[in-house]
């Protein structure tokens, strides 16, 4: 390892709209046009109903709980989260979507507490109030000062990776990309004429390809540089031969980390040839809560990534993973018990790790790559 370790926080989709938006100082309105519920308030009673009352109108740091402390201590050269929500009071409701996510443009504190480096936005919500949704989110964000990737008002735009100075000199770049298997409209794509996401097809050999070609120009020697990519269905742990092998062909092009995520709950993290792959996050904070069907996945519990990198060659030292809980809209420490069934679960479907080893209080556990992960391909599960 050369010189000092470089830290990154990554998490899954964080989703400020919708039922949270309405218990934060500013809500928006809360009408809905769910097959479900009409009212945005409706979610806030659901989490009531399965954990307390939750109080009325919360401080803006409510939503992140223990996770703000917790990135207070680890001191992160860079925070980088999937931001699934448009910022706007206007728009109209798009008609390619039956679930609609905004937060209140007033509420942009709620998002500012957790003091992101990178918004990525390439996913299946920043649109869902229209281009004019967008336009007033990439507003938002431009005047608090908070750096976007994965979104712009032309292709061009979209597809620039977010860049962040770091320590020694170096950079972080970030690039954002969203592929319709997360539900991500095709028309939703930018063009050169129009705004839009940075839309990927598929997970194909010539995506990959392209991808790889627009990293290599953008990185720099001492630069790293992560794909943070929204794909993959909400439920469920297969990685299938497609997915691994776009995230293999991205790392072994020059990427250094891939992050990714859509899921509701974690799937498989893996060490390739020394670099990592997440292959979803899993939900980070939402208004699920109440909603019921999926209980086998446990959603409710909410991983807090510090993946710490060698900032020579990019490549993977430890992954420590936090677990938190969502109750009362709010991110808690995970039981202990909570915590042995993730140890559990992520041993089982990773791969390239030795097992997850116990490192700190609150149920922090650390995953480090095997010797044989230099050389390991991943396989589905």
């Amino acid at each position: 390892m050369g010189g000092d370790l470089l830290t990154l926080f990554l998490c899954g989709d964080v989703m400020l709209g919708r039922g949270i938006d309405q218990i934060l100082p500013c809500p928006g309105d809360p009408a809905l046009r769910e097959g479900y519920a009409r009212d945005a308030r409706v979610y806030v009673d659901l989490a009531e109903v399965a954990n307390g009352p939750v109080p009325r109108p919360v401080d803006f740091s409510w939503p992140w709980g223990e996770a703000l402390r917790v990135l207070d201590d680890a001191a992160p050269a860079a925070r980088v989260l999937n931001l699934e929500t448009s910022i706007t009071a206007d728009g109209t409701f798009s008609d390619a979507k039956e679930i609609h996510y905004r937060m209140n443009p007033a509420n942009l504190p709620c998002l500012a507490a957790a003091r992101p480096d990178v918004c990525v936005l390439a996913n299946n919500h920043v649109l869902d109030f229209g281009r004019q949704g967008l336009t007033d989110t990439l507003d938002a964000l431009a005047g608090a000062g908070l750096r976007t990737a994965g979104a712009g008002p032309d292709a061009d735009a979209a597809g620039r990776p977010a860049i962040v100075p770091v320590t020694g000199g170096r950079r972080l770049l970030v690039f954002s990309c969203g592929m319709p298997s997360s539900g991500i409209p095709q028309a939703w794509a930018a063009t050169p004429d129009r705004s839009g996401v940075d839309f990927v097809s598929g997970p194909s050999p010539a995506a990959a390809t392209a991808l790889v070609d627009r990293v290599r120009e953008r990185k720099r020697p001492g630069d790293i540089a992560v794909v943070s990519v929204h794909w993959g269905a909400n439920w469920g742990y297969d990685v299938s031969r497609a997915e691994a092998a776009f995230a293999h062909a991205l790392l072994d092009g020059g990427v250094d980390v891939v992050h990714g995520h859509s899921s509701h709950h974690p799937r498989a993290l893996e060490a390739y040839r020394g670099k990592l792959v997440i292959h979803g996050c899993g939900d980070f904070i939402d208004d699920y809560e109440g909603i019921t069907g999926y209980e086998q996945y446990r959603d409710d519990l909410r991983l807090l990534y510090l993946v710490s990198l060698d900032p020579d060659t990019g490549g993977l030292h430890e992954v420590r993973i936090v677990p938190l809980q969502a109750r009362q809209m709010r991110l808690w420490h995970a039981s202990q018990q909570d915590s042995r069934w993730l140890r559990t679960l992520l041993d089982k479907i990773g791969s390239g790790f030795r097992p997850c080893a116990v490192s700190a209080p609150e149920g922090m556990f650390t995953l480090r790559p095997s010797q044989a992960a230099q050389g390991r391909r991943h396989t589905s599960v």
